[in-house]
């Protein structure tokens, strides 16, 4: 058995607090704690986390704090850590992240943020493109328990649209007791499914009452009924759906993992193969004519400009596919080191139609109206149509 298993939630959150408390009344004690802080690293990146070396917080920090990194402090500074069972590193000016020492605690911390990072992407539109979602609960069944009522609708709801239903996910209140809406498509007669999801604990069974409500909606509207459970069923409520002639299924989280599995295996690992390459030529003759927002910019480095290029392939409310676009130099200092580049938009961008080159990233929209994409490293904006800097010297 995993030790790391010993290691709950809250023991978890616990033991993070206390050297964060402690670092801060050290550091304060030695007049250094000056503009600083903690932020998770889901805050700091919004990111896929690592699957080892968790990195379990980001400390920002001012010049002060500069004497326990880089002068006598440095010493005291790590013994400090060490005392608690981490370690640091720092991960670009002005931030640190902090690491547990290796072992069952570490796994732990590991197993911990990669659950926060799934869970943020129980989004209505994700469906397509994370088959991480998929596979965290095909392979931990029991943390269906721990999502929240409404991502447990949500969660059913993509994985019956990667099954091809038409999906409608209702309010979440004010429902009438349906939660989900199925229609498929036949030839003979769509039909329609009404789904009641009860995230409910183990030891809440399912009883008569609800089974004969679902019941009821579907023969109002003429549809079959469903009920998904985190829990089990009485025996009262098993003998009533066995009286409806297949009309009202009774599932559980077995169910729910069996189509996990099934939906992690028909998701496509290779993003580049969601867009044909004729529809991308069509995308890249277009986007070259104008000047398109789909067309994207990200600038990056410390000390120096690197630039990248993307088009927006694909995009939903909270997610896109971007896939690379080549750069070309304007201008150069005659080294190709310092000058302005923009994206070569021609037939060469064609070879960037591949596995490595085609990648996901998180949508984000901001008060002003703009919006942007996230990749977990750099942030990508629409291209304004001019030249970028580029300077390489360090």
């Amino acid at each position: 058995m995993d030790d790391a298993l010993n290691y709950t939630d809250d023991i978890l959150i616990a033991d993070l607090k206390a050297v964060q408390d402690a670092v801060q009344a050290w550091a304060t004690a030695r007049d250094i704690w000056f503009d600083c802080g903690f932020k998770s690293y889901r805050e700091h990146v919004d990111g896929e986390p690592f699957e080892t070396d968790p990195v379990v917080c980001v400390q920002y920090y001012s010049s002060d704090f500069e004497w326990a990194l880089y002068g006598d402090l440095e010493s005291e500074f790590s013994d400090l850590l060490a005392h608690h069972g981490f370690c640091y590193e720092l991960a670009s000016a002005g931030n640190i992240y902090y690491y547990p020492q290796e072992g069952p605690r570490s796994r732990a911390y590991a197993q911990y943020f990669r659950w926060l990072w799934v869970c943020s992407l129980v989004q209505e539109d994700f469906a397509d493109i994370y088959e991480e979602l998929y596979s965290h609960f095909a392979t931990h069944p029991h943390d269906l328990h721990r999502l929240g009522w409404r991502d447990y609708e949500i969660l059913l709801a993509r994985i019956f649209q990667t099954q091809g239903f038409s999906v409608e996910l209702g309010p979440g209140q004010g429902d009438g007791g349906v939660d989900i809406r199925l229609l498929q498509r036949d030839p003979i007669g769509d039909i329609l499914t009404l789904v009641q999801a009860k995230k409910y604990s183990p030891r809440n069974k399912i009883g008569l009452e609800t089974v004969q409500a679902i019941t009821g909606a579907a023969f109002v509207e003429g549809a079959n009924g469903m009920v998904v459970t985190t829990s089990s069923y009485l025996p009262g409520a098993r003998e009533f759906a066995a009286r409806t002639s297949g009309r009202i299924d009774l599932m559980t989280s077995d169910h729910v993992v069996s189509w996990c599995q099934t939906a992690e295996s028909g998701i496509i690992r290779d993003k580049s193969t969601l867009v044909s390459r004729h529809a991308v030529e069509r995308l890249l003759l277009d986007v070259r004519q104008r000047n398109d927002s789909r067309v994207l910019h990200s600038s990056w480095g410390y000390n120096s400009t690197h630039n990248s290029f993307a088009v927006i392939l694909k995009e939903t409310r909270h997610a896109a596919l971007l896939m690379s676009l080549p750069g070309q130099n304007l201008t150069d200092d005659g080294y190709g080191q310092r000058g302005t580049e923009a994206p070569l938009i021609d037939a060469s961008a064609l070879g960037f139609h591949r596995a490595d080159t085609v990648w996901r990233v998180k949508k984000r929209f901001w008060k002003d109206g703009t919006m942007s994409f996230w990749d977990g490293a750099n942030l990508y904006q629409p291209w304004d149509g001019r030249p970028v800097e580029f300077d390489y010297y360090d």
